[in-house]
């Protein structure tokens, strides 16, 4: 059955709420974190984005009310579409596996229903669990790969297997949804779909994470049509103390994403002196070069941005060098959490804050006039003095630019950044998620996230100096929430694309949640103690406590 959702939000000018499918309240089906962007280089002025979505999930008043769990086999990688370059948004909606009308008190009962996420996966033995990455590329034909033969969405995310099934080995595995007919897809037909695919090679004890996927999509690029997908594979359940090694790893998939090849990029140690990396991206310029990107340091130097380059269409890839740094974490470790937070206690994790984003002005869809310019950002820096910087490479990644701070306020802290550069290397556009408060030692005192659009022209000395094009909206992040409850949750990254006549961007906002003060009382007694007892979030918080969502903006004309 095709289900269209029937809401859609616009707005003439400044930012635009993506996630508008999803409901105001109750937690936790009104959180959306980690949102990811792709224009189609033969069609932008189509745009979709991804993100974490819990639009399917029980509400905390189902069975225990002072808990707010994932439903089981419930999958959480959202979808969104526009065809006008980012000023609009429609979520559709498919069936699958769902427990959005488990609003309690009775325990919760799962059903095939009315989904708000990507479809199949159910149907496959399978949960989609979010991290979501997508690109475009061109469709196979007969004769190859052609954007006569239309375009193809690659939409990348973790996945597990749907309870009581055994689809493969291990704890999270990545797999990749497609689609030839993005049109149709909008409009809730569940078979434009085709059944997700199986990427990572996995062992008993692996657990898969961080992806991200990429298509080449310069036909002037001999390996033009090749799709590339990396992420860190963790040999134990998660960033458990059991989890190391987790070496680095990208799939090539050289025939529209059916099949796979496998390749280590970094090498699989990780102690005192030597970690992988992490924190993945690549691309590939109109040479048909690919690269890969991640945070990683060796022989106990400091955290570098590493890159490593594959030639041959991916079939092998160079040493992993440093080529940015050093790179400082940013944040003060939570013991409750066991991570970095930058707003303060009880706050967001920021482990991946300095983790770099990457884009290449290849010039796509056919390679005219394509620079293959690299432009990379990351956040950096101490507790309430870290920043978000941008760095630059004209020469293949050979040589690199100082970085420098680009963010566009000296109030705002950055959190997550990602960069954009047009295709033919005249504009450079960079999102970014920052706190404008410093980092609070309490939960009581108010704090402050925002999303930021930056735009930049390249000259003939590089990229020059970043405008402040959009602000949004400010929100309190302590409304944000792990389901668990111990603490804030805004996800890993934000993201950026780009054409040759405008830039997008999407990033976390807090603005439409509500702060719990019980909330915010019972996760400080958890540093301090002694324990309060659990809120229940229904009944101690107003309905929007834990609302977080996506929102875009674009240069759009």
């Amino acid at each position: 059955m095709a289900l269209l959702l029937a809401v859609q939000a616009s707005a003439a000018s400044g930012d635009v709420l993506v996630t508008n499918g999803s409901p105001t309240g109750p937690f936790s089906q009104n959180k959306q974190n980690e949102p990811a962007v792709a224009i189609d280089a033969h069609a932008p002025n189509v745009v979709v984005a991804g993100s974490n979505d819990e639009i399917d999930m029980e509400a905390c008043n189902a069975g225990d009310p002072t808990t707010c769990p994932f439903t089981r086999g419930v999958g959480v990688s959202g979808f969104y579409y526009s065809t006008d370059s980012g000023k609009s948004w429609t979520q559709p909606m498919y069936t699958g596996w769902t427990a959005r009308n488990c609003l309690g008190p009775a325990p919760c009962a799962a059903a095939v229903g009315t989904i708000g996420t990507i479809p199949g996966y159910f149907e496959s033995g399978l949960v989609a669990d979010g991290d979501p990455a997508l690109a475009f590329g061109p469709r196979l034909g007969p004769s190859g790969f052609s954007w006569s033969n239309g375009s193809r969405l690659y939409y990348a995310n973790l996945t597990s297997n749907f309870p009581g099934t055994k689809t493969f080995n291990g704890f999270e595995a990545i797999a990749v949804s497609r689609t030839d007919n993005v049109p149709v897809a909008r409009g809730g037909a569940k078979p434009s779909w085709m059944p997700p695919v199986l990427v990572s090679m996995q062992s008993s004890t692996t657990f898969s994470d961080k992806e991200q996927v990429w298509a080449d999509n310069a036909s002037s690029s001999p390996f033009f049509g090749n799709v590339y997908i990396c992420w860190a594979s963790f040999r134990g359940q998660e960033k458990s103390p059991n989890a190391s090694p987790a070496p680095m790893l990208v799939a090539v998939s050289s025939d529209g994403g059916s099949t796979w090849t496998q390749q280590l990029v970094s090498p699989a140690a990780n102690n005192s002196n030597v970690n992988p990396m992490d924190g993945c991206t690549v691309r590939t310029d109109s040479k048909g070069n690919a690269y890969v990107f991640g945070l990683a340091k060796s022989s106990g130097s400091s955290p570098f941005e590493f890159m490593s380059m594959s030639s041959n269409g991916g079939q092998t890839w160079s040493h992993q060098t440093p080529v940015v740094g050093p790179v400082s974490q940013p944040g003060v470790f939570d013991p409750v959490l066991g991570r970095p937070t930058i707003d303060g206690i009880a706050g967001a994790r920021s482990d991946l804050a300095p983790a770099p984003s990457v884009d290449i002005a290849n010039g796509a869809p056919d390679g005219s006039g394509a620079t293959d310019r690299i432009v990379l950002s990351y956040v950096s820096g101490a507790i309430n003095t870290q920043h978000v910087y941008f760095a630059e490479s004209s020469d293949q990644g050979a040589t690199w630019s100082n970085p420098r701070m680009v963010e566009s306020r000296s109030t705002d802290h950055g959190y997550y950044s990602a960069p954009a550069i047009s295709p033919n290397g005249t504009d450079v556009y960079i999102v970014y998620n920052a706190f404008t408060t410093p980092y609070r030692n309490d939960t009581s005192s108010a704090r402050t996230l925002v999303g930021v659009f930056l735009h930049a022209s390249v000259g003939t000395s590089g990229t020059g100096a970043f405008t402040e094009v959009g602000r949004g909206t400010p929100g309190d992040p302590r409304a944000s929430s792990q389901n668990n409850l111990v603490g804030e949750f805004l996800g890993d990254y934000v993201y950026a694309a780009a054409t040759r006549t405008y830039g997008t961007g999407v990033w976390n906002d807090a603005r439409n949640g509500t702060d719990c003060p019980a909330i915010d009382a019972w996760r400080m007694s958890l540093r301090v103690g002694p324990a309060l007892s659990r809120p229940a979030p229904q009944q101690a918080c107003n309905n929007t406590f834990g609302n977080s969502d996506i929102y875009a903006f674009t240069t759009a004309k």
